[in-house]
């Protein structure tokens, strides 16, 4: 089974990846600078509040942090069928 969606322009793919870099993936977030900006932005848009440009911005966000949760997603996966993590449980 191959990982949904092409790699990232400048990346290989996540079966060539060391274990320390599928490691590293699954647990990776946003920076707190940029957490802190999505989060404010999607405060302003609930308020009603968002500037266009802000709304450009958003959408980058977004889309930046949608790509994050993809990777790490395949990276989870790539890690539990290397067996350098256990599979999550509901």
């Amino acid at each position: 089974m191959r990982p949904l969606g092409p790699p990232l322009e400048g990346e290989h793919s996540l079966t060539a990846w060391s274990d320390e870099e599928v490691l590293a993936a699954t647990d990776a977030t946003l920076t707190p600078t940029t957490d802190q900006r999505l989060t404010d932005l999607l405060d302003r848009q609930q308020a009603g509040l968002l500037a266009e440009v802000e709304r450009v911005e958003l959408t980058g966000l977004m889309h930046l942090y949608q790509q994050g949760l993809l990777r790490k997603a395949q990276a989870l996966r790539e890690a539990v069928r290397c067996g350098l993590r256990e599979p999550l449980q509901p």
